[in-house]
């Protein structure tokens, strides 16, 4: 007996704290239903017990066809607030009808955009590349003038720059989920600084952006790594160039004291809604705002720049006022050598 109870305590403990959505229906009547299954489709447990499956469920067609179609069955549901859910059904030994949902919305969004990333990558990589073999055989062409040949030279040249520039966040990002370990020297960033400027002076002289430094003298002395940190400046600034308005400037500035370093890029760019501020960290995200939607890139530079903070213990964040421009910034940890 006392076995038996335990028993039930075990599998009620289950169905109440489970994750995922759990709902058993008997001749057409719904007799239980967990919280994860109440939650997902809006309301508490009481507002469906009791009642029939078609009343309960009414206008939400795939669920309805989980519960009245015969044997298994697995079905996507859509559910409240633009929400989706994996579906599956079983008739059980007693008659009765479960059916399991587990919300996959996030990991649908995020196939979606894996499937415009790649679409989008294919694309950038299509026309640099057709335009090297045509650059290069217009250099074969003219073999006779050197003046044209080195004009042609350097459309390649330039043309092999943006190829890098949509092959290196892939690289990054590749680095990054393979947990490849980092090199921990100390270092100033003064140096990482300076090099990432200079790398992204020709994309800020492209589009009429100048760059204003001001770091703070001496810098605080961080454990790191000096490549992987010129990345995230790198990253910052380009993302900072891409959303500035031409003739306004683009501002790095670097400060610290004895425990914490900080560094910021500030723009006088579009800047980004309240409800989008956290989300330009994820992974292949793209606001959806028309003015963005020319803008290149893939969402990736930001997700990199983070995660490559993170793994160095510090953190970054933005602040921005929808308009007037965004302020990225990152700390890291101090060190007292």
């Amino acid at each position: 007996m006392t076995q038996t109870l335990n028993a039930i305590q075990y599998y009620e403990f289950i169905f109440r704290s489970s994750g995922e959505g759990i709902l058993i229906a008997d001749e057409r009547m719904l007799r239980h239903l967990n919280p994860a299954a109440a939650a997902m489709l809006g309301s508490t447990p009481e507002s469906f017990i009791g009642k029939t499956i078609r009343e309960a469920f009414k206008g939400n067609h795939a669920l309805l066809n989980l519960f009245e179609r015969e044997g298994s069955q697995q079905l996507d549901v859509r559910l409240p607030r633009r929400r989706l859910a994996e579906g599956a059904a079983e008739t059980l030994d007693t008659g009765e009808r479960i059916v399991l949902l587990r919300d996959i919305t996030e990991q649908r969004d995020l196939d979606t955009r894996r499937d415009t990333l790649i679409a989008a990558i294919v694309h950038d990589l299509k026309n640099p590349i057709s335009a090297i073999n045509g650059f290069a055989d217009l250099i074969e062409r003219y073999e006779g003038n050197p003046e044209k040949q080195a004009h042609f030279l350097k459309r390649i040249q330039q043309t092999t720059t943006k190829l890098q520039n949509v092959i290196r966040p892939l690289v990054d990002l590749a680095w990054i989920e393979a947990g490849m370990p980092l090199r921990h020297v100390p270092i100033r960033l003064d140096a990482a600084i300076k090099q990432a400027v200079d790398n992204v002076r020709p994309l800020a002289r492209e589009h009429e952006v100048s760059i204003a430094t001001s770091l703070q003298t001496p810098l605080p002395v961080v454990m790191g790594d000096p490549e992987r940190l010129e990345i995230v400046i790198e990253n910052m600034l380009q993302n900072a160039i891409l959303y500035s308005h031409a003739q306004h400037p683009v501002a790095i500035h670097a400060w610290g004291d004895e425990a914490e370093l900080y560094c910021s890029v500030a723009d006088q760019g579009i800047g980004i809604h309240d409800d989008e501020i956290e989300s330009i960290f994820d992974r292949m995200y793209r606001s959806e705002d028309e003015q963005l939607q020319d803008i290149p890139g893939h969402g990736l530079g930001l997700t990199v720049a983070r995660t490559i903070i993170r793994r160095h213990g510090g953190d970054m964040w933005a602040s921005s006022n929808y308009g007037e421009g965004t302020v990225v910034t990152f700390l890291l940890p101090v060190v007292q050598l």
